[in-house]
Order: C-alpha cells, then sequence, then structure tokens
C-alpha cells in the first residue's frame, strides 16, 4: 500500500520547523506501510553543511559497526582532504568541500560494499527497516532543519525488506523518488537500463522508475518532460513525487487508482497519500486543497 509525504517549505520562519513537521506527516502515514521507511531532508545543516558536497550511506556494507570519526577518516584517507561525518540512526551523512559526486568516489573507494542513499548538495537521505516511529525518533528527525522533505513509509510487495529495498530512491545528484503503487514492466525497463550500463542496488520496481528520471535529467530534461516520458514508458498503478533541491513534483498514472492530495498555502506546499497527514500543518485551513488529475504534472519551484 504505502505513504508518501512531501512538504517544500516557502517561508524561511518555518524552515527550523521542517523536521517537526515531516515527522508528523510520515507517523501519520505509518499503518499505510510499517516494515520499512525513509527521508530525504533539504537543507539540515546539521546534516549537510552549505556549499559542501554530500553523500549518504545507509549501510556501509562491512558487517561491522564503525564510528563518525572513523568512517570520516576512512573516506578523508581516500579522497586526500578533509571529510566530516555524522552518525544518524544507522545511517552516515558525510560532507567535504568537494563536489558530492568526487566525494561519492571516495566513499565507493573506502566501502566498495557501501549502499549509498543518496548524494548532492544540501541533502541528507536517511532509510532503514522498521516503523516510521522508531526510525524517525533514531534519526532525531524532529530537530532537523531546512526547506524541504520527502517520506515514504513501505508495505513490501517488490522485493526483499532491506535498507536497499527503502525508499527514497535517490540516484542522481541531489534528486530523489518515493512511490506508492506499482510498475508492471519495470523487468523490461531494468533490462534496457542494464543494457545501456546502468547499475542497480535492488530488485525493487521503484529504483527502476528513479533511475529512468535521473538519466533524462542528465541528458539535460526538466523534471516535468521526464515524468511524462515516464507516464509514457511504465505501465501500472503509481502516484510518484520527484524532489531535488530547488523542485518538488507529482504524478499520478492514468487512471489515479493510488490515492494522493496536494494542498497549498502562501507559506508552503505539501502532499500525502491521504489528507491526515496534512492536518496539522500550520494554516492548512487556508490552504487550497485538491487531488492531483491523472497524468498531470504539478510542480514548484524554489
Amino acid at each position: 500500500m504505502c505513504g508518501i509525504v512531501g512538504l517544500h517549505l516557502r517561508t524561511p520562519e518555518l524552515y527550523p520547523r521542517l523536521g517537526e513537521l515531516l515527522t508528523g506527516m510520515l507517523c501519520e502515514m505509518g499503518d499505510r506501510g510499517s516494515d520499512s521507511a525513509g527521508v530525504a531532508v533539504y537543507g539540515n545543516p546539521a546534516w549537510s553543511p552549505a556549499g559542501a558536497g554530500c553523500v549518504s550511506v545507509a549501510d556501509l556494507g562491512t558487517g561491522r559497526a564503525e564510528d563518525a570519526d572513523q568512517v570520516a577518516a576512512a573516506v578523508a584517507a581516500a579522497l586526500g582532504s578533509d571529510v566530516a561525518g555524522v552518525a544518524v540512526g544507522g545511517s552516515h551523512v558525510l560532507s567535504a568541500d568537494v563536489a558530492s559526486e568526487v566525494l561519492l568516489t571516495a566513499v565507493r573507494s573506502a566501502y566498495p560494499d557501501a549502499l549509498v542513499a543518496g548524494f548532492g548538495p544540501d541533502v541528507a537521505v536517511l532509510k532503514g527497516v522498521g516503523h516510521p516511529r522508531d526510525l524517525t525518533a533514531g534519526w532525531e528527525l524532529a530537530k532537523a532543519q531546512g526547506w524541504q522533505g520527502v517520506g515514504h513509509t513501505r508495505m513490501a510487495t517488490e522485493s526483499a525488506v532491506t535498507p536497499a529495498g527503502c525508499h527514497p530512491y535517490a540516484v542522481g545528484p541531489g534528486q530523489c523518488m518515493v512511490h506508492n503503487g506499482s510498475f508492471a514492466n519495470h523487468a523490461t525497463i531494468r533490462r534496457e537500463l542494464r543494457a545501456a550500463g546502468v547499475t542497480f542496488d535492488s530488485e525493487n520496481d521503484t529504483e527502476v522508475g528513479a533511475r529512468f528520471i535521473a538519466r533524462l535529467l542528465a541528458e539535460g530534461r526538466d523534471v516535468e518532460s521526464a515524468l511524462k516520458e515516464l507516464c509514457a514508458t511504465f505501465d501500472g498503478f503509481y502516484t510518484l513525487l520527484v524532489s531535488n533541491r530547488d523542485s518538488f513534483a507529482v504524478v499520478r498514472d492514468a487512471i489515479a487508482c493510488k490515492p494522493a492530495v496536494i494542498a497549498e498555502t502562501a507559506d508552503w506546499v505539501a502532499m500525502g497519500s491521504e489528507y491526515r497527514a496534512l492536518a496539522a500543518l500550520p494554516g492548512v485551513e487556508q490552504a487550497r486543497i485538491w487531488e492531483p488529475e491523472p497524468e498531470v504534472v504539478y510542480a514548484w519551484s524554489r
């Protein structure tokens, strides 16, 4: 079934409350999928300092526990430059004064089997197995700041309940995708992408959609045209939310059987799989609220 939430803040006065608001939204969707959860948070200086390249690691792949200083030191040795690191629950978020792609290469050199949850300036991606209440508490998500957040609660149907199978899928620089539904032809598209040199971390159908979008964006497409291409290529039933550090976009399939609600005020734009995820947002009683139309791309930018 799964639950999606997203919050794009327009008013800087609300930035200190991003984590608090996102936590409430995500936990409200916990009964739509309680086997795993994840978030992408844009603009939290404690995790992703402004101006730094950032990489989020969900699993080091070593089979042993390492503290944040150990991980930062190992990546710094591979990079040949200073690296800062913070442990957030079971994840590690690393930053350095280099491009995120350069830092990502160093992470993969130091930890070849690491599961990279996301990379890009200003973004931290956290995901894991468990109920969203427990995961958000472990991440201390309510303390996070920022201008945008995306979250997902999962009821597994397409692949194993592991960190690799959790959403968000953040496979392009600063990009993130969460998904409620099922892609019927994902195996065919996965084979085509693999033949083109694309690698995968999981058997999850959502990852196929995320890598399809990331490839189009890397070719210079904008998010609206990329999502329209996805609608034309993928079969199935779905609601998608795609974000980067500056944008936030929602689309549903042609039948629109997967639920979604969008609300908008002068201070924020939010979406959730159900209205109850939005009901506690400040000023929601004055919001314009609607259900997105089939195959219409709704997008907002900073």
